[in-house]
């Protein structure tokens, strides 16, 4: 078996837990591909005892490896998805971040997560991405997000108007900030932050929310991800931003964005005793009520 992994720098008091996960794997006799910056990094204080293969591309990682895990934030497993695009390599995220919903498994549970991995006591859970197609292909071949595309303004604190239309009927027309347009997986992201709802995977849904609207009647609003999205906007300084998951890009307002459902999902290795409810509920708190 050959187990990918990719990660950010993080914090010194997490040294420990990634060693344990290193050392355990080569205990296992698994073949380690490691992306070659988090490699530099690593091997400053871990000491392999094997050669480890390195990769930089999606190329490099497809075909090559069985599973890929994802050490830091949710942020880091989002970079991840650049590099698995359709190659349908799952995915486990390690959270060394903060509150992890996607990366949901804890530093003290790295044990009970490998052990489940090697011995096939897992679910795959398949998670639906965006796609972003605009006339000056503006993201390459990386126009595609996990979580989601958001549209904002860019150098003003004038707000934006975004046109939007769904499947070529008419919607609305917002007057805002900014625009979310959000996967299932993307609901306790920026969405939720903007105060949209909490989607449960699976259910097929995208979420368009509004970044702070000046009209109080608009509100987020749940529609199939079948469906085609077509936004216009319009801005005084002719420039706007959008972005697909962290990676943003100027364009000018003349450009369309049609935004649908991609081609290909994401595979996430859920571990036992780790499903989306108990993610949730424990990150969010909610139980803990003193009257329950």
């Amino acid at each position: 078996m050959t187990i990918a992994i990719f990660g950010t720098e993080y914090p010194e008091q997490f040294n420990k837990y990634i060693h344990h996960l290193i050392k355990k794997l080569e205990g296992e006799h698994i073949n380690l591909l490691i992306e070659e910056e988090f490699y530099s990094f690593l091997k400053k204080d871990i000491r392999f005892k094997k050669t480890v293969n390195t990769f930089n591309n999606y190329d490099q990682l497809k075909d090559n490896a069985d599973f890929l895990l994802s050490i830091g934030g949710d942020g880091t497993l989002l970079k991840a998805v650049t590099y698995i695009r359709d190659s349908e390599i799952p995915i486990l995220g390690i959270n060394t971040g903060r509150l992890g919903f996607i990366s949901s498994v804890s530093t003290d549970q790295i044990d009970a997560a490998i052990n489940d991995l090697l011995k096939n006591n897992y679910t795959i859970n398949e998670r639906t991405l965006l796609e972003l197609n605009t006339t000056n292909n503006l993201f390459m071949n990386k126009n595609f997000a996990l979580n989601e595309v958001a549209v904002s303004k860019k150098d003003t604190s004038s707000m934006i108007r975004i046109d939007a239309f769904v499947d070529e009927e008419y919607l609305n027309t917002y007057w805002a900030d900014g625009l979310v347009v959000s996967t299932a997986t993307g609901s306790t992201g920026y969405s939720l932050s903007c105060g949209g709802p909490i989607i449960m995977p699976g259910t097929n849904n995208i979420i368009i929310t509004p970044n702070a609207p000046h009209n109080l009647n608009v509100r987020p609003i749940v529609i199939s991800d079948n469906s085609i999205i077509r936004l216009k906007i319009e801005d005084r300084d002719q420039l706007a931003l959008v972005s697909l998951d962290a990676r943003s890009r100027a364009f000018d307002n003349k450009i369309e964005l049609i935004i649908k459902k991609a081609k290909f999902k994401i595979k996430l290795v859920q571990p036992q005793n780790n499903s989306f409810t108990t993610t949730i509920r424990n990150k969010l708190m909610w139980g803990l009520d003193k009257r329950n």
